[in-house]
């Protein structure tokens, strides 16, 4: 149910500055979508995974945080970065 660890370097690769980039803002976002959208298949088949459904919660906020301050500081980053996710309609 986890991203693996050859998704996870193909998530770094493609939207951090560099291979080692894993703490920007957008990298981040990117790994929590990505978990997002592997956690909404899984509570899918289990409707009653109320502890699952709860960790879901907790990263959709995480991520709307991050989205926000990502749109604070760099408001061209965030426009290709939800463009590039499909979130945010």
């Amino acid at each position: 149910m986890s991203i693996n660890l050859k998704n996870k370097q193909e998530i770094i690769r493609e939207y951090g500055a560099n291979e080692k980039d894993t703490g920007s803002a957008a990298v981040q976002i990117a790994l929590m979508s990505q978990k997002i959208s592997e956690l909404t298949e899984h509570l899918k088949s289990n409707k009653k995974d109320f502890a699952t459904k709860r960790g879901l919660l907790m990263m959709v906020g995480k991520r709307k945080r991050l989205l926000s301050y990502l749109k604070a500081q760099n408001l061209d980053e965030y426009r290709t970065l939800i463009k590039k996710l499909g979130i945010r309609g």
